[in-house]
């Protein structure tokens, strides 16, 4: 998934994700930042939101069982995926992928996962924290190695 197949899939769930939330669209056009007329066309899909309208709505909405059922993972770690966040320190401490993850490859003291639904994957050390994201299987593979020679 790229950056603009996020934007548009994030885009088609505002409207789910306000009624979820039961907001009215004057409440969700305040706290996206955005006009009432802008939140209306994006809900009719006569336009997309913006990054950081998406960027925005992820963060607030980071527990939202909408968003999560799409992506299946934390909203706000998908955006750092998708803005190409590579570092590769211990970012977050996760449930260990008993939802929505299968285990790829195991390497010393971390395993790799793929994402059932968007196909991504993960790396994560025995306390479940996560070191690392991408989309791309090899890149996390060597990441994986590396992590692993390094301890």
């Amino acid at each position: 998934m790229n950056k603009s197949d996020f934007i548009q899939l994030v885009s088609k769930n505002v409207k789910p994700i306000r009624l979820e939330r039961q907001y009215s669209q004057e409440e969700m056009a305040d706290i996206l930042g955005l006009s009432k007329k802008t939140l209306i066309q994006i809900e009719k899909e006569r336009t997309i939101a913006n990054w950081s309208t998406v960027v925005t709505l992820c963060a607030l909405f980071n527990d939202s069982e909408i968003l999560l059922s799409e992506i299946g993972d934390d909203p706000v770690e998908f955006v750092r995926l998708i803005a190409k966040d590579v570092s590769y320190e211990p970012k977050s401490k996760t449930l260990g992928g008993r939802v929505w993850w299968k285990q790829a490859a195991t390497e010393g003291d971390y395993v790799l996962q793929q994402n059932l639904i968007s196909g991504h994957y993960r790396i994560l050390d025995r306390q479940n924290v996560r070191w690392h994201s991408s989309f791309d299987v090899e890149e996390a593979t060597l990441v994986l190695a590396k992590l692993a020679q390094d301890v």
